[in-house]
């Protein structure tokens, strides 16, 4: 059971929207609100009725039954009154009453500055248009917040008026006020110290809600809590304008594993990656490689120094078991590491291999003398392992087919589209296979190639997808006969993984990363590795492939 009392509340479908380039279509709103849901978050915030079309059309799809919600009660967000305009006469105000929701959370000001210029209304005027709104939408049977806009700031300038705004909410009825960092120039401590003040001077239950704007927004939502905040807002994954909200899986992480109040059930926890990585597939946001607990860097060693200590213990160089959020811990084989690292991500990899070994020794030396020439293994875990094996084998292993030659050709016929046209040439099972394929660049071409050649030969490649190509001219060299790092992403089911070919010709080593992802699907494993989450490249020139 989830924390009594405490009050966690998500707001990715209205405050998270704000995110420059992000828009959500219904479908995909009620998508992400079943995913919190999920995890065991108490509120969740829909969104703007009556201001928003979509918000509005997203509360009576809800209403009509297609977001059953488990664990969350929905609210709709909106503002006070207009200055002058009874609560029962404003549209906006009926518009949140229309959307059939247990709870609204209606944003009230409570810096004088923004009385006076933005509402263009007196002191005392703000203070009716919330007594008066928030009484009638309970009169009318809602759960009432108050989020207390640029309340932070407002208190420094006002400190009575703001105490007033609070007051007047909770008095009203509001079941608890929110004290809202809205430009998130706060720090950590003045939040803390103004949130223990004002609870001290009016007994109000109080929420907190921190933008990042001076990357504190987590640490700020969390010296609210600890100073008496019994209410939390934030976004999936930091979402928002501008720098984006308090990031609302990392609170709770922080709440459940560093404070020991379960604020959400203790089985969800572990769903807590998982529920990232389906709201970004809905959101196209890509989340952030070196996110709290949850990113794909969370957990992941390079150095080898990490790697010597976490092969004794992995608890010295994490600050909490990645599997109680659902990630998992990675290792990263480079240049930068040893042996340790070798030994660590071959385990990581389902092979068995003795500490010390020379084995072990031998493939750390390749790895460093490839990275030297241009190769980078960090980002192509496929790659790694085909060098593994070698190396485990003493040698390289039987091959499931031999190349015995390829060739690419652009064909520009005047006034017709430029198309690309590739040949190989395979030996499989004592058998001479010609293929040619067809492509708007040469990897194109030559996948589909290599798939008309051996799919019939080996139905696992049927599956094989190529989802990315990358291309980086090795810092150094200058020039069209500059050495060229290639970097290919492919997709087999559910399995993700990279491969990386270099040479002085960048058809050349984009073949070689081609024929690795092929060699990678036929290889015979030791244990049937578990998926492999994909993870982001390292930043490089998008080329056609």
């Amino acid at each position: 059971m989830a924390e009594h009392g405490f009050q966690l509340y998500d707001t990715t479908l209205r405050d998270g929207t704000q995110q420059e380039g992000m828009l959500l279509t219904v479908e995909d709103k009620l998508a992400v609100a079943r995913r919190i849901d999920a995890l065991g978050v108490g509120f969740i915030e829909g969104g703007w009725p009556g201001a928003v079309p979509r918000d509005t059309e997203f509360f009576r799809r809800a209403a009509t039954g297609e977001l059953d919600l488990r664990h969350a009660v929905l609210a709709a967000f909106g503002a006070t009154r207009r200055p002058g305009v009874a609560a029962a006469l404003d549209p906006q105000v009926r518009a949140l009453l229309e959307a059939e929701t247990p709870v609204v959370t209606l944003v009230a000001k409570s810096h004088t500055g923004h009385v006076r210029h933005a509402l263009r209304t007196t002191l005392a005027e703000n203070l009716a248009m919330i007594d008066g709104t928030v009484r009638y939408l309970v009169y009318a049977g809602r759960r009432v917040f108050v989020d207390a806009e640029h309340y932070f700031d407002g208190y420094q300038l006002n400190r009575e008026y703001a105490l007033a705004v609070v007051r007047t909410a909770a008095e009203a009825g509001a079941e608890t006020v929110v004290l809202c960092d809205t430009n998130g120039g706060s720090l950590p401590d003045e939040v803390a110290s103004i949130v223990a003040e004002t609870r001290a001077l009016t007994g109000v239950p109080l929420g907190i809600h921190c933008h990042d704007d001076t990357g504190c927004a987590v640490a700020s939502t969390m010296s609210a809590i600890d100073a008496g905040a019994v209410h939390a807002q934030g976004t999936a994954h930091g979402y928002g304008e501008r720098c984006g909200n308090a990031n609302l899986f990392t609170v709770i992480a922080n709440l459940v594993l560093k404070r020991g109040r379960e604020v959400v059930p203790l089985e969800k926890l572990r769903d807590l990656a998982p529920t990232g990585r389906a709201i970004a597939e809905v959101t196209q946001v890509p989340p952030r490689a070196a996110a709290p607990y949850i990113g794909s860097s969370a957990f992941t060693h390079k150095a080898g120094l990490h790697a010597s200590a976490l092969r004794v213990d992995p608890n010295l160089y994490q600050h909490t078991d990645p599997a109680l959020v659902g990630s998992a811990m990675r290792t990263l084989v480079s240049d930068l590491g040893g042996r340790s690292s070798i030994e660590l991500k071959a385990r990581e990899l389902g092979y068995e291999v003795a500490a010390g070994s020379d084995e072990v020794a031998r493939a750390a030396r390749r790895v460093k003398q490839l990275e030297n020439d241009g190769y980078s293994f960090e980002s192509a875990d496929a790659s790694f392992e085909l060098l593994l094996r070698e190396e485990l084998a003493g040698g390289p292993p039987p091959a499931p087919f031999e190349v015995e030659s390829w060739s690419v050709r652009v064909l520009a016929p005047r006034g017709a589209e430029v198309r690309t046209e590739a040949t190989v040439r395979l030996v499989a099972d004592g058998r001479r296979l010609t293929a040619t394929g067809y492509g708007n660049g040469p990897v194109n071409a030559l996948d589909t190639a290599l798939h008309s050649a051996l799919d019939p030969c080996f139905p696992a490649l049927a599956r094989l997808e190529l989802t990315d190509y990358r291309v980086r001219v090795l810092s150094g060299e200058t020039g069209s006969g500059a050495t060229a790092r290639v970097l290919t992403s492919f997709r087999d089911g559910e399995r993700a993984w990279r491969t990386v070919g270099v040479d002085g010709n960048t058809v050349t080593a984009s073949w070689r990363a081609l024929l690795d992802a092929v060699h990678y699907v036929l290889l015979d494993r030791p244990t049937a590795p578990a998926p492999v989450e994909e993870t982001p490249a390292p930043a490089a020139a998008a080329v056609t492939g």
